[in-house]
C-alpha cells in the first residue's frame, strides 16, 4: 500500500474540477468515504469524485471501470456508480480520477442485510445480469480473481496461519476442509463471464435491510463465475444461500459451488484479518469487516459437516 503523497481535500477536488471539468466546478464537495484503493468524494447530490490514494494499481483500476461500466450497467437490476468524466493526472494531482453517479444506502458491513428472502432474490438477479460472457481482451483479475484457486494456496495458508496465530479461527482444520475440496474440484470450462470481483460487505449497499445498490468495481474482470458466486455465503444471512441459488440462473453446477465456497472462505479469512488489525503490518484495519466475516467463515464450515 503507498498512501497519497498528495493530501486530498475538498478544495483539491474543486481545483481538479475547474481545471478538467468545470461545469460541475461549482457543485458543493464533501467527503463521502475513504475505501482500500480509493478516496469517495460527494459531488452535489448524484455525483461523485473517486480518486486515488492508497494502492499503486487503483490508476488501471479506475481507467478500466471507465471503459466498461458504463455498457454493462443498463442491464443491472441494481443501482451502479457510473462513470460519467475521467480526470486525467495533471501538476495538481499525478494520478487519473473518475466522476460518478451517487449510489445511496450504507455499506452492508455497518447496515446488515436482514431481509434475507428479499435479498437473496435481489443479488441473484443481479448476478444473473452480470454473468454474460465477456468480450475478448477483457483484463484478467488482480490476486488470481476468476481464476483457478491452486496458485492461491500460499497465501490462503499464511493467512490462515497468521488468523489461527491471533487466535481469530476457532476450527482452522474445517476451515482447512472446505478451502482443499473447492482446490479439488473440476475447473471451470465454460466462457469467461463478467465478474464483479469483490463482491464483500463493504462493496454492497443495503436500505432498510435488504440490497439498494452494488459499488466499486475496480475488480472487474472475466472468469470463472464461481468467484462472485461466493456472495451468497458472505452477503446474506443464515439459510439465505439456498434460496439464492434457487433464483439464480443458469443453475450453477456441484463442482462450481465447491469453487464458490473455497472463494468464500478465502475472502471471509481476510476480512476476518483487515478486521482485525490490518494485514502484515499495512495500515488501516477496518473493525466493521470482522463481523460478517466470522458469519461468513461459521456458515462455510457448516457446509463441510
Amino acid at each position: 500500500m503507498t498512501l497519497a503523497e498528495t493530501e486530498i481535500t475538498a478544495d483539491l477536488v474543486r481545483e481538479l474540477l475547474w481545471e478538467q471539468h468545470p461545469d460541475l466546478a461549482d457543485r458543493p464537495v464533501r467527503l463521502g468515504a475513504r475505501g482500500w484503493d480509493n478516496q469517495l468524494w460527494r459531488l452535489g447530490d448524484d455525483l461523485a469524485v473517486r480518486l486515488p490514494w492508497a494502492t499503486p494499481a487503483a490508476d488501471d483500476l479506475l481507467r478500466k471501470e471507465y471503459a466498461w461500466l458504463p455498457g454493462l450497467a443498463p442491464r443491472l437490476p441494481l443501482p451502479v456508480p457510473v462513470p460519467q468524466r475521467l480526470g486525467e493526472p495533471s501538476e495538481r494531482f499525478p494520478r487519473p480520477w473518475i466522476v460518478t453517479t451517487w449510489v445511496p444506502g450504507a455499506p452492508a458491513d455497518r447496515a446488515p442485510v436482514t431481509r434475507a428472502a428479499e435479498a437473496a432474490d435481489a443479488l441473484a438477479a443481479f448476478l444473473t445480469a452480470l454473468h454474460r460472457r465477456a468480450p475478448d481482451g477483457v483484463a484478467a483479475g488482480r490476486d488470481g480473481n476468476g481464476g483457478p484457486l491452486a496458485p492461491l494456496a500460499e497465501g490462503f495458508a499464511a493467512g490462515l496461519a497468521s488468523a489461527v496465530e491471533l487466535g481469530l479461527v476457532p476450527d482452522p482444520d474445517a476451515v482447512r476442509a472446505v478451502w482443499e475440496d473447492a482446490v479439488a474440484a473440476p475447473a471451470w470450462t465454460g466462457p469467461a463471464v463478467w465478474l464483479h470481483g469483490d463482491l464483500h460487505p463493504a462493496n454492497v449497499l443495503t436500505t432498510d435491510g435488504s440490497l439498494c445498490g452494488v459499488i466499486d468495481f475496480g475488480d472487474l474482470c472475466a472468469g470463472d463465475p464461481a468467484r462472485d458466486l461466493a456472495a451468497p455465503w458472505t452477503l446474506l444471512p443464515d439459510g439465505a444461500a439456498d434460496r439464492f441459488l434457487d433464483a439464480y440462473r443458469p443453475a450453477p453446477d456441484t463442482a462450481t459451488l465447491r469453487r464458490a465456497r473455497g472463494w468464500a472462505v478465502r475472502q471471509a479469512l481476510g476480512g476476518i484479518l483487515i478486521g482485525n488489525a490490518g494485514v502484515h503490518g499495512l495500515p488501516g484495519g477496518k473493525p466493521s469487516w470482522g463481523p460478517p466475516a466470522r458469519a461468513a467463515l461459521r456458515r462455510l464450515v457448516a457446509t463441510a459437516r
